[in-house]
């Protein structure tokens, strides 16, 4: 009652549980779909009684999405109890912990459904390389060019052949010493 005659929104009230999903392209949205139904479901099977869903078509190295900056303000106004999530690079490519901590201290957790625990650290530091690289050379060459898709190849083979152990040698370097 004292908040109420204040105009002060009471902290105690019931906090939502959110599931947001994200895509990184248009052409992705059946993917968007599906990641949503999995979303549900598994709310479903976990007895969370979902309150809301956000989804955003955007990179994950974009953090000024719409509905991520949505779930951001909702969770620092204190809205938000958890945050459910298939993977960690759905809601951003790098900073995850950060953003866990800063939701924990406005009181809401991120629940990732599938921990990538399987990937060895070579593994994922090449996929967040490549992201980069994806990310910089449409920026720089457009989505659609020639030179941006050769550019994300050439740099998928080498960290593909360096997370393997089998890195090419520059062309320079292959030269025979006779």
């Amino acid at each position: 009652m004292l908040y109420r005659a204040l105009g002060i929104k009471n902290r105690q009230e019931p906090k939502k549980i959110v599931l947001y999903a994200r895509v990184s392209s248009a052409g992705q949205k059946p993917d968007l779909e599906d990641q949503l139904k999995y979303l549900k479901d598994f709310a479903a099977g976990k007895g969370l009684t979902v309150d809301e869903i956000l989804a955003d078509v955007g990179s994950a190295l974009n953090y000024r999405r719409k509905n991520f900056l949505k779930l951001c303000g909702m969770v620092t106004r204190g809205e938000v109890k958890t945050v459910v999530v298939a993977h960690k690079d759905r809601l951003v490519r790098f900073g995850f912990d950060f953003f866990e901590d800063l939701f924990a201290k406005f009181g809401c957790e991120i629940l990732v459904v599938n921990k990538a625990e399987d990937m060895s650290p070579a593994q994922e530091l090449t996929e967040d390389l490549i992201s980069i690289v994806q990310r910089f050379a449409a920026k720089l060459y457009g989505q659609r060019t020639y030179k941006a898709r050769k550019l994300i190849k050439t740099v998928k083979e080498v960290l593909s052949g360096a997370a393997d152990g089998k890195a090419k040698r520059p062309v320079a370097e292959q030269k025979e010493v006779v």
